[in-house]
Parts: C-alpha cells; sequence; structure tokens
C-alpha cells in the first residue's frame, strides 16, 4: 500500500481542530507522518492540538511566524512548504489538508488504493457543509475538481508540476498542469469530507480581485476570465464580485505581471478550459 504524508497548515483554528486531528485518528489506513503547521495562530489551536494528538507519534507541531495579514492563496501555502521541509518519512502521497475538516473514516484508504494507478496524480472527495442540520454537498466548483481544502498528490505528479504555487489560483494551476504532464485527476463523490467552515466565510472584495490576478497568471486571457469570473461570482450567491475579479485581471495585464505557466503551458490552458466549456454548451 502507497504511504501518505499530511500537511496541515493552520491559523487560528480552535474551534474546528480537534475534530480534524481525531479524524485522522480513526482513519481505517493511517499516514506515516503528520505535520500540523501553526501559522502564526494567536489562539489555542496549538494546545488544543497537543491535547488531541497525545501520544500519537505520526504527529509532530511546528510554530510558523509570519505576517498575520491575510494573503488569499499564498500564506497557506507558505505553511504547508515549511511542513514539507519537516517531513522525515519516505512517502508515495502527499495531502494538503486545511484545519477545518472532518475526514470519513475511509479517506486514506481510498487515496492508497486509487493511487495505485499511476497515471493518477491528484485525488480527493467532495466537501459538505451543514445546512439546518443537514449536511449538503458544497457546489462551488466543477465536478471534476479536487478542492484545496483536502487535496492528494502522487508524488510523481507533485514533482513534475514543480510543486504549489504560493500565489491565489494554486489550487487550480496544479490540476492543469497535471493534465499538461499527462495525469488524471480523480474525484470521488461518494467521500464525503465536512466542511465545517464554509469557503467564503471571510471572503471579500480584495481576495475577489486577487483571484482575477490569478486568472491572468494562469494565462486564461480576458473571455476566458470574464466567463469564469461571472460563474464564481453567481455560484459565490454575490454577482457583484465579477467588478473586482475582472479589476483584478485588468490590473494584472497592465502592469505585465509574470505568469504561473510558461507560454506552452497557457497555450494547453486555454484550448483545455475552452474545451471544457464546448462539451458542457454542446453536451
Amino acid at each position: 500500500m502507497k504511504k501518505i504524508a499530511v500537511i496541515i497548515p493552520a491559523h487560528n483554528e480552535e474551534a474546528f481542530i480537534g475534530i480534524l486531528i481525531k479524524s485522522i485518528q480513526t482513519q481505517t489506513y493511517k499516514p506515516v507522518e503528520v505535520i500540523l503547521v501553526s501559522d502564526n495562530s494567536t489562539d489555542s489551536t496549538i494546545s488544543i492540538a497537543q491535547k488531541t494528538i497525545a501520544n500519537d507519534t505520526i504527529f509532530k507541531i511546528i510554530n510558523r511566524v509570519s505576517s498575520a495579514q491575510h494573503q488569499p492563496g499564498s500564506k497557506v501555502i507558505r505553511a504547508f512548504h515549511e511542513g514539507l521541509q519537516h517531513l522525515q518519512n519516505e512517502f508515495d502521497i502527499i495531502v494538503k489538508l486545511d484545519a477545518d475538516l472532518e475526514l470519513p473514516p475511509n479517506y486514506f484508504e481510498w487515496l492508497a488504493l486509487v493511487f495505485e494507478n499511476p497515471k493518477v496524480g491528484i485525488a480527493g472527495g467532495v466537501a459538505a457543509i451543514e445546512e439546518n442540520g443537514q449536511w449538503k454537498i458544497e457546489r462551488l466548483t466543477d465536478n471534476d475538481h479536487v478542492r484545496g481544502a483536502f487535496k492528494a498528490y502522487s508524488k510523481s505528479c507533485y514533482e513534475k508540476i514543480g510543486g504549489l504555487k504560493a500565489a491565489m489560483g494554486w489550487d487550480t494551476v496544479d490540476e492543469l498542469l497535471a493534465k499538461f504532464y499527462g495525469f488524471e485527476v480523480v474525484v470521488n463523490e461518494n467521500l464525503v469530507v465536512k466542511h465545517l467552515k464554509p469557503t467564503g466565510f471571510s471572503y471579500n472584495r480584495k481576495a475577489a480581485k486577487t483571484q482575477g490576478e490569478a486568472f491572468y497568471s494562469l494565462g486564461y486571457g480576458f473571455v476566458l476570465t470574464a466567463i469564469a469570473s461571472l460563474k464564481l461570482a453567481l455560484r459565490k450567491k454575490k454577482p457583484a464580485l465579477i467588478f473586482p475579479y475582472l479589476n483584478g485581471f485588468l490590473t494584472a495585464f497592465l502592469s505585465a505581471k509574470a505568469k504561473l505557466v510558461t507560454p506552452e503551458q497557457a497555450r494547453f490552458i486555454k484550448s483545455y478550459r475552452w474545451k471544457k466549456i464546448k462539451q458542457k454548451i454542446f453536451g
């Protein structure tokens, strides 16, 4: 069976970190190592984690000192990178988890099995949020996209795509580059991860502008950016967000911001995105 390593970036997650740790401890297939990176937490995240972990030796807690400023995309990935540096065991699969999750007990067992196929580069389940006492699937992305909150990579795929980019859009460019290099992305609709703090809890116009800049960095072009922005704004039930999305794209375009992909990769991404749009329209 494949060896799994887990990294959990966390900032002020005292309400949820104990739940996530317990859901890892009760997995039917255990990871070889779990690194919790407390990124400048000022609450009880570390003390609660320590109490929950107790004598479980697969866990290690790292206290990272960083800027307290919220930096969409980049801050969490820098914390992830620091956790990666502290891994001591060999692994075949690397998993990034947000700290506000509760995993189903067979999550890692399924990952170990699905990655037996060397063509699989990225895999994960689906997110559910609680509404009126019921857990419902959180539909913010396409059905073939693995949410960044609980994303797993084969070691070979992770290395081929050059790791995770410390920028907004990291959890889109990773999948596009995986496909560019011939890897498959697998989503298990029956593997439901409880998302205890729904996406967009602290989302604002500044984050939307940064997302617009990310669309430029992915090589989307204006028309694709407009389509993606409208889709995101409607899914978040905030139509006015399309304006900061487009503002971010134009700001990046006018400043000739460096892109996250090469020209060849950008051409592939554009072609892939247009193909997906045509499939949705024409079936």
